[in-house]
């Protein structure tokens, strides 16, 4: 490409091709004329023998085939998965069996916006704005578990409305009766939530979650004693906390529970859920990859669907912080690798 100090512009290259095609220079004189040398003056020449004056242009230096670059097919199944199941490049690349650089090269290609920039709901672009995260991280597993709980509506049955609309999925809230649960509002039915109890180790991304009927500190100390369990069947002894200040866990029962294991408790700061922010970006996750990732009939289909989700989660998704690894590879040989 020429620039300011470049020996030929496209004009100077133009008349240095006329003084040896059509003036009859010899090439060596034309080379110490214009400043270059006899190679660069025989290559002018021969394309202006061939192409004229519109082959004095600059050419891109793209090669003609590039035997690496990835397929079309293989471009394809990127697009479509950031489409179809709204992944980044590293998740992407890790199911592929893929560089990330190379599916965020592919994605930039096809002029993929990035997911911070798009609605998750819809997939619709929306204003964005930056922000410096700090992420901190545990030395080992069981010193810090995140817990948190996550709740969300209930499905009638026949389904709600993200699968038939508002007109009907309200009709099939409101044939929807459980004997136990009166309507308090007339006209509105009461399905109640389901709540989801996470415990999720930080150093790891570990996670043992429940789902249960309500948020009371019998429910919270019952669960926080069956996580303990479960987690120091895979070898992890819990040595601290991180809740929020809900009233379950500011119980006294809830902090019995904590002192029969010997576990410390931290709170967070009040309204500052990032900093609980591992066990907020699992509930993310498990809404987008499990409770509103396909229509379900009925509530009783989609809790069926959480304990393949959950471990899918903890022993074969790449995480990201993780550098591509699940976090069942960060616990000591729960994935069998010293065994």
């Amino acid at each position: 490409m020429s620039h300011a100090n470049a020996s030929l512009t496209p004009t100077g290259r133009l008349r240095l091709a006329r003084c040896i095609v059509e003036d009859q220079w010899p090439l060596r004189r034309a080379a110490e004329r214009f400043n270059v040398s006899v190679t660069t003056a025989k290559r002018w020449a021969d394309r202006y023998r061939v192409e004229g004056s519109a082959g004095m242009t600059d050419r891109t230096s793209r090669p003609r085939t590039c035997p690496h670059r990835t397929s079309e097919r293989r471009e394809r199944r990127v697009v479509g998965l950031r489409v179809s199941r709204r992944w980044g490049p590293a998740r992407i690349a890790y199911h592929l069996g893929m560089n990330p650089a190379t599916v965020h090269r592919v994605l930039t290609r096809y002029r993929c916006l990035r997911l911070r920039w798009t609605d998750p709901a819809t997939g619709a672009p929306v204003r964005a704005h930056r922000r410096r995260v700090v992420r901190y991280e545990r030395q080992a597993p069981g010193e810090l578990i995140h817990v948190d709980i996550k709740k969300l509506g209930r499905i009638p049955d026949g389904g709600g409305h993200r699968i038939h609309g508002r007109a009907t999925g309200g009709r099939n809230s409101s044939a929807h009766r459980e004997s136990g649960r009166p309507r308090k509002v007339h006209g509105r039915p009461n399905l109640g939530y389901a709540y989801l109890h996470h415990a999720m180790d930080d150093h790891s991304r570990y996670t043992y979650s429940e789902i249960l009927a309500d948020e009371t500190k019998e429910s919270a100390s019952a669960f926080i004693r069956r996580a303990a369990e479960h987690f120091a069947q895979i070898g992890i002894t819990i040595a601290r906390v991180l809740t929020d200040n809900g009233s379950c866990y500011r119980s006294r029962d809830f902090a019995q529970t904590l002192n029969e294991y010997g576990i410390a408790h931290k709170r967070t700061r009040p309204y500052r859920p990032q900093t609980n922010g591992k066990v907020e970006r699992f509930n993310r996750i498990l809404q987008e990859e499990w409770a509103y990732a396909r229509p379900y009939a009925s509530e009783s289909e989609r809790v069926a669907a959480f304990p393949a989700f959950l471990h899918t989660y903890n022993h074969h998704r790449g995480h990201t912080a993780l550098k591509g690894a699940s976090p069942a590879d960060r616990v000591p040989n729960l994935a069998g690798q010293y065994s």
